[in-house]
């Protein structure tokens, strides 16, 4: 397998695990939405929760130039995190949500 193809498994894997622990209130569900062709990766929530509509995203994170870009984060622990306990390395991946001037100082890839 190819350095893309793993990245895109290792994602896919990870959303998966994510989408599959359950909310303790509300009637929330998680779903993974995968786009292969355009290297898009969604976790999205959708339900309701006392009367409210929830629908959003928690985790969106997109291949590009063989990159790994989060674009967004809702977790507590970072996908990030995963990412990197599950074999890519830090240099592969770009907090897209943080700013180019503050990107350098993560320790993840600038861009």
């Amino acid at each position: 397998m190819d350095e893309l193809e793993s990245y895109r498994e290792t994602i896919q894997q990870a959303l998966q695990d994510y989408a599959a622990v359950p909310y303790a209130h509300g009637a929330i569900e998680s779903r993974v939405v995968v786009d292969r062709s355009s290297d898009q990766y969604l976790l999205v929530n959708v339900g309701w929760d006392n009367g409210r509509r929830v629908h959003g995203c928690l985790i969106h994170i997109d291949i590009i130039n063989g990159k790994v870009w989060i674009q967004r984060d809702g977790t507590e622990e970072g996908i990030a995190r995963t990412l990197v306990q599950a074999g890519i390395p830090k240099e592969r991946i770009v907090l897209a949500f943080r700013s180019p001037e503050l990107r350098r100082h993560t320790g993840y890839a600038v861009a």
